[in-house]
């Protein structure tokens, strides 16, 4: 593998495929990020398409690769899983003066930081959308041909950036998605600390107000159970549930009785996901 813009930092074998960990440095967010990877055994011959992964409060590239399980279903059906990190990583980027779990380091929300000191690294919208595909499909052997999920805030993210974004992406999911974080308090103190007190900015990293007003809307597919404990306050998901009805959208969004908010979730439905993205994605 010959690479110009990427360091390999780790590689295993995984269902004929090849379960990968990058290094790079981020232009958009002034630092060195890294990334995994999960090629299918198909992209030892061809490009093959991806699914983008965002991950929730305090993850990391990783959590997702060694928990969800998601790499035997996606080497079947010949799809890359592209999982980045939650945040810009450093010592000169800016956290969350009390070392709060929910904003700063691990807490991006994936928006574009418009007050300091955060602005100098915060800009996760750029990344996903623009330089993280860039990288992937120069370096890689990745289409262009991409659908994006998510675990809560990754599921907001996830869900914001396919309906702003619907000419990139194929289809869109989301676990436990915070689906209205102007109104809910996690979103709240994200957006002002990131955003300020512009109210119409928070509205642009809002799905539920996104979805309400969208002219085209992806294929989407929402899973939440309903013995979540961060469950309605958080995330808020009737509020979806009612931009999907007025704006007659068809997003599939259900309600799993048991389920909390944990990876034991994500690996009970992740295969109907990937199977649910593998309709657009493999679709000629």
């Amino acid at each position: 593998m010959q690479l110009q813009q990427l360091t390999l930092a780790n590689e295993q074998r995984c269902f004929a495929g090849r379960q990968l960990r990058f290094q790079h440095r981020s232009t958009v967010l002034n630092c060195d990020m890294q990334f995994s990877v999960f090629l299918p055994p198909q992209a030892e011959h061809e490009a093959v398409p991806a699914l983008y992964w965002l991950s929730g409060l305090t993850c990391t590239d990783e959590n997702f690769s060694s928990k969800a399980g998601a790499q035997r279903v996606a080497a079947e059906l010949g799809i890359a899983l592209i999982i980045p990190d939650t945040s810009p990583r450093g010592d000169d980027v800016a956290d969350d003066p009390d070392g709060a779990y929910d904003f700063g380091l691990g807490a991006g929300f994936y928006v574009n930081a418009t007050q300091q000191p955060y602005a100098k690294h915060y800009q996760m919208y750029d990344y996903i959308v623009d330089e993280l595909p860039q990288l992937v499909e120069a370096e890689l052997p990745v289409s262009q041909t991409k659908s994006i999920s998510g675990h809560s805030m990754g599921g907001h993210g996830a869900l914001v950036i396919g309906l702003r974004n619907s000419e990139r992406y194929r289809s869109i999911s989301a676990f436990s998605p915070i689906c209205q974080p102007t109104a809910c308090p996690w979103g709240k103190k994200a957006f002002q600390g990131y955003l300020g007190d512009d109210q119409q900015l928070w509205r642009d990293y809002d799905a539920s107000l996104l979805l309400a007003a969208a002219e085209r809307v992806l294929p989407i597919r929402v899973d939440q159970g309903d013995a979540d404990n961060f469950y309605p306050e958080q995330l808020r998901t009737d509020a979806l549930q009612a931009a999907n009805d007025k704006r007659q959208a068809g997003a599939d969004i259900r309600l799993q009785a048991g389920y909390d908010h944990s990876y034991y979730f994500i690996a009970s439905f992740i295969e109907a996901h990937l199977r649910f993205h593998a309709q657009y994605l493999l679709a000629k």
